[in-house]
Order: C-alpha cells, then structure tokens, then sequence
C-alpha cells in the first residue's frame, strides 16, 4: 500500500505554473519544478504522470484563472470603456510589477511550443478563446447600454483586442507603462 500524499494538488499545480511561467517548458528542469513544489521528483512524476502531464495541468490552471480575473473585471458596473481599460491596464501593471518580466504564459507556451505541438496549440487557442468570449460579452452588454458603437461588432472587436492583449504581454517584457497605456488608450478608441 502506497503512502498518502502529504500535499495539496492544487497548491503543487499553482507552484509548477509559476515556475513554467518564469522559465518555459524546456527551460525548466525536474530538479526545479522539485524545488518550486517541495515535493521529491519521484513523488511528482508518481502524483502527475510527467513533466509534460503537469504542464498541462499548469495551462489548464493559467486559463481558469484568467477566465476568472476577465470575469471579474469585466461585469463590473461601468462603461465598457473603463471596464476594458481596467482589464487592459491591470495586465500590463501585473506583468511590469514581477520581479521577471515573464508576460504571458498562454502567449509565452504559443511561441515556444505551439508551432510543433498540435495538443499545446488547441489548448493555446481554447485560452485565447475563451478570453475573446469575455471580451466579445462585455463589448456586447457595451452595445446595448448605449456605450459602444451601434455599428460594432462585438466578435471582430474582441477578437482585435485580444491581439491588443497578446501583443501588450509581448512588450511588457521591455517597455514601461506609460508606453503600455497609451497602446491601450488607442486601441479602446475603437469602441
């Protein structure tokens, strides 16, 4: 009979997200990962199958939290505009606030992994898509409040602003705020 594992699953799946998030999939060792969890390589692989296994769970993590983060953010009361811009704003501040400017996982995973690895690039494009789907929500609750444009189309702006929020990730790794925020400042004019 094996022994009961004596960790929580969900706080090892957070801590190898981290660690993943900070240094890549290939850049990341067994060793680290033991580290960043305080659990013995042995015992990760026993409770997560792999290295690659883990990562997957680390990604399925990064999406719900980010479905999350939009969720609340962007049924917030308001004009869209604000709601857009505090979510826009709020991502760019996050990724310049870490001691390594590491942007996003979702965007960091698609341009290591995604253009040989047909499992990481659907699970890319499922975070990608689900951001749209609050952005598309929240441009379209925007519509009807009378705050977005009547012509808009909510689906094509969304989808606009999540090439806003991928490119922002990308140069929050070596521009500075004010740099960042008039970037969001324009592409909110299109609302």
């Amino acid at each position: 009979m094996g022994r009961p594992r004596n960790f929580d699953p969900d706080t090892v799946v957070d801590r190898a997200m981290e660690t993943f998030w900070t240094h890549g999939y290939a850049n990341t060792s067994p060793a680290q990962l033991a580290e960043a969890t305080g659990i013995g390589k042995g015992s990760l692989y026993n409770a997560f199958g792999s290295k690659r296994a883990l990562f997957d769970l680390a990604l399925d993590r990064y999406d719900r939290l980010g479905v999350e983060l939009a969720a609340d953010i962007l049924t917030r009361p308001g004009a869209t505009r604000d709601c857009l811009a505090a979510f826009l704003c709020g991502l760019a501040d996050s990724d310049l606030a870490q001691p390594v400017r590491r942007g996003c996982l979702a965007v960091n995973t698609a341009m290591e992994m995604a253009g040989h690895d047909a499992e990481i690039a659907r699970a890319v494009r499922a975070t990608q898509d689900h951001m749209i789907a609050a952005l598309e929500a929240r441009i379209d609750q925007g519509k009807r409040d009378g705050d977005v444009r009547a012509d808009a189309d909510p689906r094509s702006m969304a989808e606009f602003l999540m090439n806003t929020v991928v490119g922002l990730r990308v140069m929050a790794k070596t521009y500075d705020a004010p740099t960042l925020h008039r970037i969001i400042d324009t592409a909110l004019t299109t609302l």
